[in-house]
């Protein structure tokens, strides 16, 4: 099947005429999988309720959860203030006190003036202060130090206050930077006269006491990275309870200052890659107990299931974080298409809000180099003219090799065992696509094929799969009742790395046909694809890049019409080609053909139909198993 020119690349015009007139910037947009998890990790309480986010590429996660407090109004447990407070039984141990949220210093100024009062006035300023601050800790602390004045307390502190609720404007942490200190804090040491000791003020929280009963978010790869943290946030999970290092355990920690273990009530949010979590569920056999709940973020937005309109908040939502120019109605199609082709398909658009960003902010600056007050259609286009000229050197020197003659890739004439297959080269942060030279030629033989590649340890595991699932093709369609005496060999010509991957697996066996047949190939037709013991066509990835690779290869020599590429039907949906490629399509000059069956491969390559080629084939085996070779001289007269 030829495609056509508009079906190289998405209906953007159309989606774009849907774009409303104001619409709502929103971060959540096509994560409905993923909210509902947060939700229901949110709604149930426990040590055994905790939940893993797999994060996206480009996926803000401050804005995500902020987004997912405003619109669920997560439950928590009940929020305080958390205090340590001098021990009148102990200079050492300190006593962990909570109070109302917002109230600590409230009861720090009560506390301080309850030890000045009267000693025939302290019970009763006591009593008010359990009504005033309900709290079973404080009322606790309050009757040992009811009969007390401040000098009866050791050291000389009265306290230090851990977390003040009041002082949040959220209700979840987020620790992206995970160490010892700052996920579980740490107590600091001073000398006093060459004594190594510690008070109240040194002891620093982390972000885990901070978040103490609300929302903690931990980056997984961080935590995983620092020995010993994954065991001690599991023990705290488990237990509820977060105790201080204990002397020895840690340079950082004074000999015998030991306060009182903090009571922890909160939800964990992990965030990372599905590898992370993977990893975590097969090694850790507490991990699925504790964190139960997967609450899978989406890199794309299916438009086969969702529709149009709500992406366009999530765009909105995209433009207000950019803080650039306004984006005009006439830009919003190529933005649009650029989405689609970060998502790799015509039916989804990108979720990548980091990659969307920078678009939009190298636009701006485009535009306001051109005095404009909003973002048009020609500053996006500049844009992404420059990246492909910024990213596209060593594509470049690589096409320069080829017109130069340094390596031979021909795009006209016919030519025997002789197949342009389409690859991609990932080098030096460049991803490209460019046409590679197959060749093959057959022998008298037992009828194996031999892979020189594979021979000469230049082929990777996933490419010598792709050449033994075409020897298997051609021994059920040729050597299914008798035994081939044709053997052969095939090789990517001028190639000195390793090739790998089965896109080309459908080239090889055109080209191996066409050797058998003795029947010339169109050089001007590129082919990409992979195939099956039974010669159906399989899907392949990068298909723009091997397209457009092949296509300016062939402008820049001059296109007469008779090239084109060949791939896989199934990757019709992920064309989302250049302008430059549309038009030449469009106008006769290059061609775009998707195929389900080697058949259709081969009637394109050769001209001829697949009965025709495959009975000549037959002949020539036919002639061949019959006939012994005949011997050298030296061995006629042995």
């Amino acid at each position: 099947m030829r495609v056509t020119a508009e079906h190289l690349q998405p209906p953007i015009e159309a989606w774009a005429q849907q774009r409303p007139a104001q619409p709502h910037a929103d971060p959540l947009v096509g994560q409905q999988r993923a909210l509902a998890a947060i939700e229901q990790t949110m709604r149930i309480g426990g040590r055994y309720a905790h939940g893993y986010m797999v994060t996206t590429p480009g996926l803000r996660v401050v804005d995500v959860l902020r987004a997912l407090q405003e619109r669920h109004q997560w439950v928590h447990f009940e929020r305080f203030d958390w205090l340590y407070l001098a021990n009148p039984d102990s200079a050492s141990e300190p006593l962990c006190v909570n109070v109302p949220a917002g109230s600590a210093r409230d009861a720090l100024r009560d506390l301080m003036e309850l030890f000045e009062a009267p000693a025939e006035q302290r019970a009763a300023r006591a009593e008010e202060m359990r009504e005033h601050f309900p709290s079973e800790r404080f009322a606790r602390y309050l009757a040992k130090v009811q009969d007390k004045t401040f000098d009866d307390l050791p050291g000389t502190e009265l306290a230090t206050v851990i977390v003040e609720s009041d002082q949040q404007t959220n209700d979840f942490v987020l620790c992206d930077r995970v160490t010892d200190a700052s996920l579980f804090g740490s107590i600091r040491l001073q000398s006093v006269a060459g004594t190594i000791s510690s008070e109240l003020h040194l002891i620093q929280p982390g972000a885990l006491l901070k978040a103490n009963g609300g929302v903690l978010a931990i980056d997984a790869e961080e935590l995983l990275s620092q020995p010993g943290l994954w065991r001690k946030l599991k023990y705290v999970l488990r237990t509820s309870l977060f105790h201080w290092p204990q002397p020895g355990e840690t340079a950082n920690i004074a000999a015998y200052y030991q306060p009182e273990p903090v009571p922890i009530h909160l939800k964990v949010l992990l965030l990372g890659d599905r590898g992370i979590y993977g990893q975590l569920r097969e090694l850790d056999r507490d991990f699925d107990n504790l964190f139960p709940y997967l609450a899978d973020f989406s890199a794309h937005y299916p438009l086969s299931h969702e529709p149009l309109a709500p992406y366009f908040n999530y765009l909105a939502y995209v433009e207000r974080e950019a803080a650039t120019l306004p984006v005009a109605a006439s830009a919003i199609a190529l933005i649009l298409k650029e989405s689609s082709r970060l998502s790799d398909y015509q039916t989804e658009l990108s979720l990548d809000t980091i990659a969307l960003m920078q678009l939009l902010r190298e636009a701006g600056a485009a535009a306001q180099a051109k005095g404009l007050q909003e973002i048009d259609h020609d500053a996006v286009a500049q844009v992404l003219q420059q990246r492909q000229q910024r990213d596209g050197y060593i594509s470049e020197l690589s096409r320069r090799q080829v017109l130069e003659g340094q390596v031979y890739i021909a795009t006209e004439g016919d030519v025997i065992g002789q197949v342009n297959g389409l690859t991609v080269v990932t080098i030096g942060g460049s991803e490209f696509g460019e046409p590679t030279r197959i060749t093959a030629t057959v022998h008298y033989g037992d009828g194996d094929i031999i892979d020189i590649d594979r021979k000469s340890e230049l082929s990777g595991s996933i490419h010598t799969k792709g050449v033994m699932i075409l020897s298997a093709y051609i021994a059920n369609v040729f050597a299914r009742n008798d035994e081939m005496r044709l053997s052969a060999t095939i090789v990517f010509e001028q190639s000195y790395f390793e090739v790998d991957g089965d896109s080309a697996s459908l080239a090889e066996l055109c080209c191996l046909l066409s050797a058998l047949a003795e029947a010339p190939a169109a050089q001007g037709l590129a082919i990409t694809g992979a195939v099956d013991q039974f010669g159906r066509v399989q899907a392949i990835g990068a298909v723009n890049e091997k397209i457009e690779g092949h296509f300016h290869l062939c402008q820049a020599r001059g296109l007469n019409g008779q090239q084109g590429v060949i791939i896989p039907a199934a990757n019709a949906n992920q064309l989302n080609l250049g302008q430059d490629v549309m038009q030449a399509v469009a106008e006769g000059k290059y061609h775009v053909h998707a195929i389900d069956d080697v058949a259709e491969a081969l009637a394109l390559l050769t001209g001829e139909n697949q009965q025709q080629l495959y009975a000549r084939i037959e002949k020539r085996l036919a002639e061949l198993q019959h006939c012994e070779p005949e011997l050298p001289w030296y061995r006629r007269i042995w």
